[in-house]
């Protein structure tokens, strides 16, 4: 019994460091490079942070009115004011590019995530930012045959 726990243990630290080794091969990854670039750019952007307050009180405003609902005479014109306050903030270069890296560092973790969960089982579910998930079958959202697992 006692060399089972040991046998178990030893698998568990072999796992834990393979895993940090992974981490930080991710780490140094280019996704995750681009990724702290933008990142900083978008922190140190005066343009940036003048939408980003401006956007703060037209958000606080369109909740305002939200509380109402669509009946509130506020209500549309808050509506595109914080949407066009939104649109200028993805036209500025820092804040797209932030987004994209964002992406790729999404799909990047996502990969990884995916490889080792259907390493171990296709039937384990993997979570993903993707409000629309493009896979089949039951862990990703689409329609189920009834024959998983």
């Amino acid at each position: 019994m006692l060399q089972t726990m040991e046998t178990e243990t030893l698998d568990m630290s072999a796992i834990l460091m393979q895993a940090y080794d992974m981490g930080d091969m991710i780490n140094s990854s280019a996704e995750v490079a681009d990724y702290l670039y933008w990142k900083t750019e978008v922190a140190n952007s005066r343009e940036v942070k003048d939408l980003q307050a401006v956007f703060a009180r037209k958000k606080d405003a369109f909740e305002e009115c939200e509380r109402f609902g669509h009946y509130h005479p506020s209500y549309h014109d808050a509506l595109a004011a914080v949407n066009e306050v939104q649109e200028k903030l993805l036209a500025v270069e820092a804040v797209r590019k932030y987004k994209e890296a964002e992406d790729r560092l999404d799909d990047l973790l996502f990969t990884v995530s995916t490889t080792i969960a259907h390493a171990v089982s296709d039937s384990i579910k993997v979570p993903s930012n993707n409000p629309l998930p493009t896979g089949k079958g039951c862990s990703s959202g689409g329609s189920c045959s009834g024959n998983c697992g």
